[in-house]
């Protein structure tokens, strides 16, 4: 949930309602919950079958073979999260950037830049030790986030107006390529947004209890926050109209200044840079223990297996995860986060929903303590909500997405050949 909640539903209202032009823009959220929901029954039932650190590393190399195509799979797994964990710890601390900007005024693009990729290195700093310390860090900044939230949301539906939430302009609702589009790349916000129920796939290995705790967290994780979300939204946009929010980069901020004023919204504001800290820490937390997983295995640089010498944590990667993201801050908001869904969809998510089905039917005798309710219907949901994600995310995305793609194969087949592992693997050789 800290992952999830984060800064995201709090900088990307704007850019949301941008998309479709309108509050019908909330159609966005209602169908980005019912594909969180969906895919999230398909982590849940991998994660509790196969609990250990690295998450979908495990998954898609036992789906599509671990001997054979199941090692590249795996392998661009990895490496589609060296790319996408710095893009998603950075869309965080540029959200964190702009809402400095409301208590410090204005301020210039490389001081903005700046004071991003300052989180970013202190975020860093603060995963940088043992996974107890880190527990603990965790409650204490989930409280807070849940506050934030249930805060905001009670103001918007105290103060709610529907005139404004129905203001829909000309012609917003009528069936066309543009609604279409506009629905999809709504969609492709909301998921960011939503994005983290997943989280405790990544360090399962650190979990107690997985096959029991891993489902729990997601799925609950999912519909809290869905309810979370469209009431926050919803009251949002009753009090702020939306042609004056799709011009803001602190919506909350401005929110709370209209309800309560000056000193209510400066409130509000750290309370949403703590939260964005607190979501940075756990998508760093999380993604950097993926490569390490993979580099413990002999499956990826063996740079990345380096431990803490005295608290035992992988800190090579988590130095350089934090490293690159102060990089891509940067990156504009915008291309941060359509590049990060992009990526997730092509090189990971609509494998990982197939790899449900291959392993029910390859594996008939794995341990499943928890599976999927409505399967197949469930899976085909979440393909189908993740390739219209993708096709509305606009050509030139699809194509970076597609290259990088490319790039990952070409990497893991150099490697493969100096390993000898498939498919340059001798006939009969140990791979």
């Amino acid at each position: 949930m800290l992952e999830m909640i984060g800064v995201g539903p709090f900088i990307t209202i704007p850019i949301l309602l941008a998309k479709m032009n309108g509050p019908q823009a909330i159609l966005g959220w209602v169908l980005g919950a019912l594909i969180a929901l969906c895919d999230g029954m398909v982590w849940a039932e991998l994660g509790a079958a196969m609990p250990g650190t690295g998450g979908p590393l495990r998954y898609l190399s036992e789906a599509y073979g671990p001997k054979r195509l199941g090692r590249m799979m795996s392998f661009l797994f990895i490496w589609q999260t060296i790319f996408l964990a710095p893009l998603g710890i950075a869309s965080g601390a540029i959200g964190f950037a702009q809402y400095t900007k409301f208590l410090l005024g204005n301020i210039t693009w490389w001081e903005e830049k700046g004071i991003a990729m300052a989180i970013c290195l202190l975020t860093t700093c603060m995963v940088y030790r043992d996974i107890r310390a880190v527990a603990r860090l965790s409650v204490g900044m989930w409280l807070v986030v849940i506050g934030t939230v249930v805060w905001i949301a009670a103001a918007g539906m105290l103060n709610f107006d529907r005139h404004r939430l129905l203001d829909f302009p000309p012609g917003a609702l009528t069936p066309n390529r543009g609604f279409f589009f506009g629905l999809g790349g709504a969609t492709l916000i909301a998921m960011y947004d939503y994005g983290g129920y997943n989280n405790v796939c990544f360090f399962a290995g650190e979990v107690k209890n997985p096959e029991r705790v891993i489902p729990r967290s997601i799925l609950w994780s999912v519909i809290l926050i869905a309810i979370l979300y469209l009431t926050m939204n919803v009251g949002i946009i009753s009090v702020v109209p939306w042609r004056d929010a799709i011009k803001s980069t602190s919506i909350v901020s401005d929110f709370m200044q209209r309800l309560y004023g000056a000193r209510a919204a400066q409130a509000v504001t750290v309370l949403v840079l703590w939260t964005a800290l607190a979501s940075l820490f756990a998508v760093l937390l999380g993604q950097s223990r993926v490569p390490y997983a993979a580099a413990t295995e002999g499956r990826f640089f063996r740079a990345f297996a380096r431990l803490h010498p005295t608290r035992g944590f992988p800190s090579f990667s988590v130095l350089f995860m934090g490293i690159c993201s102060a990089l891509a801050c940067l990156l504009t908001l915008d291309v941060v986060i359509n590049a990060l869904i992009v990526i997730k969809v092509l090189v990971q998510f609509m494998a990982q929903v197939i790899a449900v089905t291959l392993i029910r039917r390859n594996r008939p005798d794995l341990y499943r303590p928890y599976e999927m309710a409505l399967y197949p219907l469930t899976s085909i949901v979440a393909f189908l909500g993740w390739l219209y994600i993708l096709v509305a995310s606009g050509l030139e995305y699809i194509i970076a997405g597609v290259v990088l793609l490319v790039f990952g194969i070409a990497v893991y087949m150099w490697r493969a050949r100096l390993q000898r592992e498939w498919p340059f693997a001798a006939k009969g050789e140990a791979v």
